[in-house]
């Protein structure tokens, strides 16, 4: 997946744990983990903006897009 969930970096620059986090924002600890582990299929703005407030950080400290790399099929490199 193009998109990667940096959420474990800002909680280790907070020295915070999911369970604290979870606490702060008003979700199950089980949904932070599943966005933390880049299993989530979306995210709220307003869960985007509790933590962004909890953190001191922007989304994209948190979020952020990489390209997928397409493999080159073999023989065809120049």
């Amino acid at each position: 997946m193009p998109i990667i969930v940096d959420l474990d970096v800002e909680l280790a620059k907070k020295k915070m744990s999911v369970s604290e986090l979870a606490a702060a924002i008003d979700i199950t600890p089980v949904n932070v983990s599943v966005l933390k582990n880049g299993r989530a299929k979306a995210v709220r703005f307003s869960t985007l903006d509790a933590i962004c407030r909890v953190l001191d950080c922007q989304p994209g400290d948190i979020l952020r897009w990489v390209p997928e790399t397409v493999p080159v099929p073999e023989g065809t490199r120049s």
